[in-house]
């Protein structure tokens, strides 16, 4: 699949802006803070309909403006898809594919598929738990809407048991009713850990791959989902719950489950968040995003595009003429400030409005 063309209206910089993309290499050129990332953003967010830059849907809207727009244009095996989104700064965003409104955002998931990498998703690992769930959370749910509503459905329950244990002083109270709240959750953190696991067991081997080849072999890269509970997991969770009720009850949040979550990454035997440098961590968290391509096309029969904000910058010479290679088979959007002379790309030159 590739985008075609995308339409920007009062989005960020961006007044009235056309972009034709070409099915392989394009390559977004200009000096910084012209709004190239924001390009890379609005197919991102036609795509899984959010932005990664933000929570705050109104800061997309151009400061003179009250509402903006876009349209991205794809192009996939079987047939092409328009997706378009409407913000407005008084009132929710709308979406619409091939012209029918969408009630819900689950239903924009599939649509089209992408791949998101910057020198930012060194967070993935390198920071806490929840920058990896959400690396998973964000994948499988592109090929897999049940689960994006799984999470959606956990995450409401969460947060009713939570309000439940925060609602009285008296745990007795809580007993009466924190039950039904246990079952739920626990039957689906079951159902959740299962996707995530299965999604980890095929990623690994293509992660471990791409690195040894971005690497040049010299680095071997070992990746499991470390979940609460090996198996059993909603009656193992559910005892859990009970034996830690006193806990949670007296911090005022739930303290196992899904939501607690983790993944062990380590480099030739060592733990890569702790002890990997900077430049190992970033191929690593790299290598990861590499193999979502090959994960996606597993299971959906295409390669998704490839969103690349500013990698150059963080790689030698050696490093992107590999990734460049690596990145053949699907349609690649890269953005930087600089490029050589030799490389056969679209090229797409960015100057603010």
């Amino acid at each position: 699949m590739f985008i075609k063309k995308l339409v920007l209206k009062n989005y960020r910089s961006y007044q009235n802006k056309t972009f034709d993309f070409d099915k392989n290499l394009n390559i977004l050129v200009g000096k910084n803070a012209q709004g190239k990332t924001n390009v890379i953003e609005a197919i991102f967010y036609a795509i899984i309909g959010k932005s990664f830059k933000t929570s705050k849907e109104k800061e997309v809207v151009n400061w003179n403006s009250e509402k903006a727009y876009i349209k991205a244009e794809f192009e996939k095996k079987y047939r092409d898809v328009d997706i378009e989104l409407f913000f407005d700064i008084n009132h929710k965003k709308a979406v619409k594919i091939d012209g029918l409104p969408i009630k819900k955002i689950g239903e924009l998931m599939g649509c089209a598929n992408a791949v998101f990498f910057s020198p930012d998703e060194l967070k993935l690992v390198k920071e806490s738990p929840e920058e990896r769930r959400r690396f998973m959370n964000i994948d499988i749910s592109q090929t897999n809407k049940r689960y994006f509503y799984l999470i959606g459905r956990y995450e409401k329950v969460l947060a009713n048991r939570n309000k439940l244990l925060k609602s009285s002083k008296d745990m007795e109270v809580v007993k009466e009713t924190i039950d039904i709240w246990d079952r739920a959750l626990s039957d689906l953190a079951e159902k959740i850990a299962i996707e995530r696991k299965k999604f980890i067991e095929e990623l690994a081997p293509y992660a471990k791959l791409a690195h040894q080849y971005i690497s040049s072999g010299k680095e071997d890269i070992e990746i499991k989902y470390c979940s609460s509970f090996d198996d059993d997991y909603a009656n193992k969770m559910m005892k859990a719950l009970q034996k830690n009720l006193e806990k949670d009850f007296k911090l005022g949040y739930t303290t196992v489950g899904v939501h607690r979550d983790d993944l062990d990454i380590y480099l030739n035997g060592v733990e890569v968040k702790n002890f990997g440098s900077q430049g190992q961590q970033r191929t690593v968290a790299l290598s990861m995003k590499l193999a979502e391509l090959e994960i996606i096309k597993n299971r959906v029969g295409e390669y998704p595009i490839l969103l690349l904000d500013d990698v150059f910058s963080e790689l030698d010479k050696d490093r992107r003429k590999k990734l460049l290679n690596f990145t053949s088979k699907s349609q690649t959007i890269i953005t930087c400030t600089e490029i050589d002379d030799n490389i056969n790309a679209n090229i797409i030159k960015i100057v603010k409005d």
